[in-house]
């Protein structure tokens, strides 16, 4: 079982940023490839951004690209979203998940095996 814990959400003005972590353990951090969903009160998940095992694959929402940017770092067990340029309508809660399929980049909750709890993000207008 692969345990998924968010960090990093909290209240931001718009056009400010913030620094979303999330770490993985249970199995190695290697063998899966990482993935940032966000779900708005009344609103279904949304895919935000993934990324493969070794961090050569990117994929990101078309709303997010050019702000959001995805990273990780294996020795740390750890994957991060960097969001920038920040406007209300990136409220939400944002969720970690990870699968097993490391080299592929999948947009769809579905296939993820692994969720976190999350984690609110707020941006103030």
């Amino acid at each position: 079982q692969v345990q998924v814990v968010e960090s990093g959400g909290g209240l931001v003005q718009t056009g400010g940023s913030l620094r979303l972590s999330c770490t993985a353990s249970g199995r190695p951090f290697s063998s899966l490839a990482m993935g940032w969903f966000r779900q708005a009160p009344g609103k279904e998940r949304q895919f935000v951004a993934t990324i493969t095992w070794n961090g050569n694959g990117l994929y990101y929402e078309p709303s997010v690209k050019g702000r959001f940017t995805i990273s990780r770092d294996n020795a740390k067990n750890t994957v991060y979203l960097q969001m920038n340029s920040l406007k209300p309508e990136d409220t939400a809660d944002y969720y970690c998940a990870a699968h097993s399929d490391r080299n592929s980049l999948l947009n769809s909750p579905a296939r993820y095996l692994y969720w976190g709890q999350g984690t609110q993000v707020t941006v103030s207008s």
